[in-house]
């Protein structure tokens, strides 16, 4: 019998987000400083250890439950999980044949780090399918600046370009997100924020819990819509509205569940937009070997 790995792959949230000026040392990569959390809201990845000799194969699809359907329209060899498991068997320099089945609910560009989220899923994976001892957040910072935070997710303090994590006390939030029907092309949303502004990290604010998001501001000037929905869904919600990561998702920290059960329902019914009521989370993936 073949042997498996079911694990969740779980959205973060920005619960802030201070940015720094693009470093020419680092590919013109922005230093942030972030206080990242993750939710109980996520896509589902099935891997399974195959045969020595075997080709890998991989099937990206979203789930029944997605709240948000596009086409997956990438090819197959881009989609970050995929990356994931090649850059593992390059640097290991030998093959790890896997069959992958990724279901998503995360939508795309959404800011919520679904696709980095399945390539640390796929690392957590593949590394114990394998037996492999290797630094699984080194490779993640080469695949993407939230990837290494996604490997334990929870709450951590994220500085540099994502390689420096730091623990801290983990709250537990309700929340309600928000999904409007379009994305933020992250690359456009950095670009406006470099021409919109002089900026300086601000470490001291991210410590204090402090909820912001230094992209707000370009996300709206490249996204007029996006300014307008986040203005309407204040309105409704009468109280603050945050954006994600560059957008195009947004959260309300709620009283309680019930409190965001009942507002995700408003939502929904005046904007049409998907919204979904969920909390912060530990992930607590035991990565169990199945046959």
């Amino acid at each position: 019998m073949r042997t498996k790995i079911d694990v969740k792959a779980h959205a973060k949230i920005n619960m802030s987000l201070s940015v720094g000026a693009a470093d020419a040392t680092h590919a013109m990569m922005h230093p942030i400083a972030s206080m990242m959390t993750t939710v109980d809201f996520y896509d589902e990845l099935c891997v399974t250890r195959l045969d020595e000799g075997d080709m890998s194969r991989y099937a990206i699809l979203w789930h029944e439950e997605a709240p948000r359907k596009t086409h997956i329209d990438w090819p197959i060899t881009s989609d970050l999980a995929v990356r994931a498991h090649r850059y593992l068997e390059a640097e290991m320099g030998t093959l790890l044949p896997v069959q992958l089945k990724l279901e998503k609910r995360i939508p795309v560009g959404s800011g919520l780090g679904g696709g980095s989220s399945d390539a640390a899923a796929m690392l957590l994976a593949t590394a114990s399918l394998f037996d492999l001892d290797i630094d699984l957040y080194a490779i993640g910072a080469e695949l993407g600046s939230d990837v290494p935070f996604l490997i334990d997710g929870g709450t951590q303090l994220v500085t540099g370009f994502g390689e420096n994590l730091e623990p801290l006390q983990y709250t537990d939030e309700a929340m309600v997100l928000i999904m409007p029907p379009y994305g933020c092309a992250t690359g456009e949303v950095y670009d406006a924020f470099d021409e919109l502004s002089n900026p300086s990290l601000d470490l001291e604010n991210v410590r204090a819990g402090h909820v912001f998001n230094d992209l707000t501001i370009a996300a709206k000037e490249v996204s007029q819509k996006l300014g307008e929905d986040l203005a309407l869904v204040k309105l409704i919600a009468e109280q603050d509205v945050h954006l994600s990561g560059s957008g195009s998702s947004m959260f309300v920290i709620c009283d309680n569940e019930m409190h965001a059960e009942a507002l995700a329902s408003v939502i929904e019914e005046k904007t049409g937009f998907v919204a979904v009521a969920t909390h912060t989370i530990v992930p607590t993936n035991g990565l169990e070997k199945t046959e």
